[in-house]
This record gives C-alpha cells, sequence and structure tokens, in this order.
C-alpha cells in the first residue's frame, strides 16, 4: 500500500488525524491496520496487553463478566478513540473483556511503541491524555445515564451514537447488541425500538437501524448524548472531529417523549 493510501486508512481514526504531520510521521511506520469482526475477543480480563488499537470503523466494547455468566458494559471505543492504552498504562493488563460488536478495521500499534512516543513525542502525549480525560468523562456520564434515565432515552442515545462512529445511515445494530450496551433483555430492546418506529424516528432491518428523523431522536435521547460529546468537542483537538461532519450536534432540548403505548 503506498504511503498516501496508507495515511487515508489510518487517519481514518480521528486521533491519528489529529496528530501534527511530524508526529504521524514518526508513528505511522509502527501501525498496521487489522480486522476486527464481529465477536472477536481482543483481550480477556487480566490479559496482558501487547498492541494498542486504533478503530476505524470498528466499534469495541469493553465488558465486564459477571460471575453468572453475565456482563455489563463499562465502556464504548469508536474513531475517536483508542483501547488498550489506558488499561495499560500501569499494570499492562486489561480491565476487562474487549470484544467488537460492530465489526470493521483498526490501526495497531506495538504498546512499546506508544509508550516510546509518549515519551519521546509531547504533543502525541498530550493528544492521549486529553483523550484519556474525555474518556473518563464519558464513563461517568455513562454511570449517571444508567441510574437516572429511562431505557428509551438511553437507547436513542446508543443509537445516535453508534451512527456517529460508524457514519453509516444503515447502522449495523442488532437488538442483542443493543441489549448489551444497554444491559436489559432482548425483549425490552425490541418493545422499545417498535416504538420508536412507530413514530417515524427509526425504521428497522434485517440486523440494521436507520435513523429516519434525527432531530426527533435527539429530543428523545437524554440529555448524556450531547453531553458527552461536548466533553470530546472540549478537550480534543480540531482536526480529531473534522473527519466526522456530523460531530457537531443540534443542541436540542430534551423533552423525553414517552413512545412506550
Amino acid at each position: 500500500m503506498k504511503n498516501g493510501k496508507k495515511a487515508a486508512v489510518h487517519q481514518r481514526n480521528q486521533l491519528l488525524a489529529a496528530l501534527e504531520p511530524d508526529d504521524y510521521s514518526w508513528l505511522e511506520p509502527h501501525l498496521e491496520v487489522v480486522d476486527l469482526p464481529r465477536g472477536k475477543v481482543i483481550y480477556q480480563t487480566g490479559e496482558p496487553i501487547r498492541y494498542t488499537y486504533f478503530p476505524h470503523d470498528a466499534v469495541v466494547s469493553l465488558v465486564t463478566v459477571l460471575q453468572n455468566g453475565g456482563s455489563v458494559e463499562m465502556a464504548v471505543f469508536g474513531r475517536e478513540s483508542v483501547f488498550g492504552f489506558v488499561s495499560a498504562l500501569v499494570t499492562r493488563q486489561s480491565f476487562g473483556r474487549y470484544v467488537t460488536q460492530i465489526s470493521g478495521t483498526a490501526s495497531r500499534v506495538v504498546l512499546d511503541r506508544l509508550s516510546e512516543a509518549i515519551d519521546k513525542r509531547p504533543k502525541i502525549r498530550r493528544v492521549l491524555f486529553r483523550y484519556t480525560e474525555a474518556l473518563l468523562a464519558q464513563t461517568l456520564q455513562t454511570v449517571a445515564c444508567n441510574a437516572v434515565h429511562t431505557v428509551e432515552a438511553r437507547c436513542c442515545r446508543a443509537i445516535l451514537s453508534t451512527r456517529d462512529r460508524t457514519d453509516k445511515d444503515d447502522i449495523p445494530l442488532t437488538h442483542e447488541i443493543l441489549a448489551e450496551m444497554l444491559g436489559v433483555q432482548r425483549s425490552t430492546v425490541s418493545s422499545v425500538t417498535s416504538a420508536l418506529q412507530r413514530i417515524g424516528l427509526i425504521s428497522q432491518g434485517r440486523g440494521t437501524i436507520r435513523i429516519t428523523d434525527r432531530a426527533g431522536l435527539e429530543e428523545t435521547a437524554c440529555e448524556c448524548y450531547h453531553a458527552i460529546r461536548r466533553s470530546f468537542e472540549r478537550l480534543l483537538p480540531e482536526g480529531s472531529r473534522e473527519a466526522e461532519p456530523s460531530a457537531r450536534p443540534r443542541l436540542v432540548r430534551a423533552k423525553h417523549r414517552n413512545t412506550a403505548s
């Protein structure tokens, strides 16, 4: 692959796209593109971390696996993200299970090379540490969201966020994936998405969801969707958002429609 094409692929990740040209040139020879198929477990809990991943269009969840076999999503990573970095800062062991929810590709780099970049390249260090703060803000907002907001509002947030990460009109979201994201039963997701479809906010296909009224969906979503977006916009460089035309949200006041019948 020629250098120009390689750069175009790697810089589909917004953090890589935000790097200064000389910093990107330093890191680029150490990057390789890998496929992340749906369901692939990248790291298990406690497993040593060897690589850090910068997703392009893949969406990866970090989940905690419970003793009863269930799992709860703790964080989600898309093209605005890097994973395998924060949990490797001290112990180099995975916090939980990293699993691909939506298939795609990512650029990965050996952790030792990224650690070297952090030591030697202050601007790379600054981008990654600012991302880490944005990730923490997202995680704390999600904890509050799960505690106080309805499944309907959280489902709208998840659909919108996944659309932003994949940049696909037909979002490859199954009821199973949404149920795992939200920590609810599939039957609950089916009821909520059917209600959203009835009022014209989404349409559903085989394993896909299409947003048919984005403004209405944002209105029905909880405030956390915009709060998380604002955190990323405040903390990350402008270049990390240029690849996503929809990244600047319409700030509409959430009225939390009750779509359940």
